[in-house]
């Protein structure tokens, strides 16, 4: 049982300590616009939440890093201290484990860096349909460093276009913002066939969508 609590923390250390190492990068990347305080408190929020469903530990520092950056750079958009001059586009499912996260690459792939996207979920998964990871290979599209990502405050404020895909309520609703529901069906349990028709139609609605985002 001492082995056992000691493995622990030993674990929890290390954790505090990758997480607190993500921390300095993050703040010195976000030197004059956030606190470190701040940096840090979304360190551990973005860490804790991606922990209650990731089924491999091993990854969670690199992704608590990637997820973090992320809602930091949102939120800096949000206040204005950082606007990215571009369009800013967010997909949103259930469990941002097939739909949103195949939009939100697809519109990746059609506008490059001209448009920044993001994906999250009400209800996220602990990883990708893998069928949903298939069709994409099928286009030249890699999401194998993707991950279901919670869906926060911080990237829906960010967001000009928000589109939803099935999750109902869940996405708070801000004036200002364009909002669309797709009704697309969840490629969970679909056969392969099934979950190709499916990137299909998110195909053609994302190149509708992105022709009618400003230049």
């Amino acid at each position: 049982m001492d082995n056992e609590h000691g493995t622990r923390a030993n674990g929890l250390n290390h954790a505090e300590h990758v997480l607190g190492r993500i921390s300095r990068e993050l703040a010195a990347k976000f030197d004059g616009v956030f606190t470190a305080e701040m940096v840090d408190r979304y360190v551990f929020e973005s860490y804790t939440a991606l922990a209650r469903t990731a089924r491999i530990k091993t990854y969670l520092p690199s992704i608590t890093r990637h997820f973090a950056y992320d809602r930091l750079t949102a939120l800096a958009h949000s206040q204005g201290t950082r606007p990215s001059g571009k369009p800013e586009v967010l997909f949103v499912c259930v469990q941002n484990a097939g739909r949103s996260q195949m939009a939100a690459a697809l519109l990746k792939h059609h506008a490059g860096e001209t448009v920044n996207v993001r994906s999250a979920g009400s209800m996220p998964a602990e990883h990708l349909v893998p069928n949903v990871t298939a069709v994409m290979n099928d286009l030249g599209i890699n999401l194998e460093h993707e991950f279901p990502k919670p869906l926060t405050d911080d990237v829906v404020r960010a967001a000009d276009v928000v589109v939803t895909m099935g999750c109902g309520d869940a996405c708070p609703i801000y004036p200002g913002k364009r909002y669309e529901d797709w009704k697309i069906d969840d490629p969970d349990g679909r056969t392969l066939q099934e979950v190709l028709t499916i990137r299909d139609q998110l195909d053609r609605r994302v190149k509708e969508l992105f022709a009618g985002l400003p230049a």
